[in-house]
Formats: structure tokens, C-alpha cells, sequence
């Protein structure tokens, strides 16, 4: 995941594709350069833990009623200006805004054994990797994937997809269940936010076919992504993979940077309509 020339290195986790000299930071504020080689600033160190059910992930057809272990840590590769966890997705190790973070260390064997007293007590079925963008933490949670597999336990991701083909693969063969944001279905759109639509894309097919549990969610949002016919081509290109594949449109709500109105509930229920004319299962959230 890393180039080495002298000193300076290049990140291939994600489309940034970061050119990093010696001591520098990546986009995601929590990978960096040291010596030549590219280093997660964030390996074991968690900003948030709780017991979720797991349609809050959202995941409302892969063990449904049950809960799951969620765990956090600092980081993000996109600039969402609309965020609801910056404070830790727009962290770094130093904190965000000139406020440190609250950052318990821990390893993965520890995680595997709090997951496994959680299902002994309360039916914890795994470990979901939530709350910042879990991808640029890529190491500790493919370490702690595979113990968990090797005790029948899940993990699940939720994230924004924005992973290179081999990084993505590799890890899958651990993974049980996805939730993807796919943030619009135009490029323009993540220009606005920093990212690649065709790198989000090619995740989500690719957990697809790899026989994972896909879920996708968009957050719609009004004049960004909110068009009919955006919704349609989105719907259209997900029905492609499965038209069992559910999707979760969100309402949008001021947050972070931006102060756009929130998104009418109505503008949820005639998007829901179009995505139905393609999708088996489309949900409505934040209403």
C-alpha cells in the first residue's frame, strides 16, 4: 500500500494516492510517512464504542434485531462539509480544532474478547467498524478481522467506499456485511466532497460479487443529489448488480460546514417512489 523512493513514499490505499515526504500526513489525517514506509497513525486507538443494533448501521436485512459491537477511531479520506462525526472524521492524532481526542488504546485480541463477552451477555454478533471512515485504519481492522472470523464472529464496514481494487479485495475475504455511501451519483458531486464516484462504485460491486452482504445508503440532499433522475440512474445502476440490493435514503439535516435547509420529507418520498420502479428494498431514514 505504500511506494518507497528515498525517503518520500506514495499511500495507494485510496484514489488521493498521497505523495508523502518523510513525516508528512496524508488527506485522511491518519496515515503517514515515516522513514519511507506509509504508517497508520490510528492502529488500535478508538474515539467512540457501543452497542448498536444493527439497523443502525443502517442494516436492515443482514441479522436483523440483533446488536453489534461499533467502534470508532479519527480519520476520514473525504471532506464531507455536511458531516456528522467531524469532530472525529476530520480529526487527526493531534485532535480536531485545538481539542484533543478522547483515545483508548487497544488491540485487536482485546477487541475479539470484548466481542466474544458481549455475545455471551448480550447476543453481540460482532464488530462493526463505524462512526469515522473505518478504510483508512485499513491494518487494524483487517488484524482484528481475522481473529474475528477464526471465532464466528462478523464484521461489518461501514463506509464510503473509497478503497483501491487490491486493498479492497484482500480484505474482503474477512468481511461479512457492508454498508457503502454512495454520496451522489455524479462526479461533480464528489468533487464537492473530495472523492472518486468510480472508486465507490467499483467497491460496491466488488463486495458484490464477492458474495458480501451489500447494503448502500445516500444521504439526499436539497439541489446537490436530490433530482428524479439522478435517483433513477442511481437506482438503475444498483438494480444492475442485484434488485435485491437494499438502499437507504437519508434525510439530510444541517451539520458541520453547510447550511443548506434540511430535506423535505416529501423530496424522501417521491425519491423513494422513483428507486422502487428498480429496487426490491428502499428505506427511508432520519424522517
Amino acid at each position: 500500500m505504500s511506494e518507497q523512493s528515498g525517503t518520500k513514499a506514495v499511500c495507494w490505499l485510496c484514489p488521493h494516492r498521497c505523495h508523502l515526504a518523510d513525516g508528512q500526513t496524508g488527506f485522511c489525517r491518519a496515515r503517514q510517512n515515516k522513514g519511507g514506509i506509509i504508517r497508520s497513525l490510528n492502529y488500535g486507538l478508538l474515539t467512540s464504542a457501543a452497542l448498536d443494533p444493527i439497523e443502525k448501521k443502517p442494516l436492515y436485512h443482514f441479522h436483523p434485531g440483533s446488536h453489534i459491537l461499533s467502534l470508532g477511531s479519527f480519520g476520514c479520506n473525504l471532506r464531507c462539509p455536511f458531516c456528522q462525526n467531524y469532530t472525529i472524521s476530520q480529526a487527526g492524532s493531534d485532535g480536531f480544532a485545538g481539542q484533543r481526542l478522547p483515545l483508548d488504546r487497544v488491540t485487536p485480541k482485546e477487541i475479539v474478547a470484548a466481542a466474544q463477552r458481549l455475545e455471551e451477555t448480550s447476543g453481540n454478533i460482532g464488530v462493526a467498524f463505524t462512526y469515522n471512515e473505518p478504510l483508512v485504519g485499513y491494518e487494524f481492522v483487517y488484524d482484528t478481522a481475522r481473529l474475528l472470523k477464526e471465532v464466528g464472529l462478523a464484521t461489518v464496514l461501514v463506509t464510503n467506499g473509497q478503497i483501491e481494487k487490491d486493498s479492497w479485495l484482500h480484505l474482503l475475504q474477512y468481511i461479512d456485511a457492508v454498508n457503502i455511501d454512495l454520496k451522489g451519483f455524479t462526479q461533480s458531486f464528489y468533487d464537492w466532497i473530495g472523492g472518486d464516484l468510480k472508486t465507490t462504485k467499483a467497491a460496491i460491486e466488488m463486495a458484490a460479487e464477492d458474495g458480501i452482504h451489500v447494503e448502500v445508503t445516500t444521504l439526499v440532499i436539497p439541489g446537490k443529489n436530490d433530482s428524479a433522475a439522478e435517483m433513477a440512474a442511481e437506482a438503475e445502476w444498483l438494480a444492475g448488480i442485484s434488485a435485491e440490493l437494499p438502499l437507504h435514503l437519508s434525510r439530510y439535516f444541517p451539520r458541520y460546514q453547510s447550511k443548506i435547509p434540511m430535506t423535505p420529507a416529501e423530496t424522501l418520498q417521491n425519491l423513494r417512489h422513483v428507486a422502487e420502479a428498480r429496487l426490491r428494498f428502499v428505506h427511508l431514514g432520519n424522517i
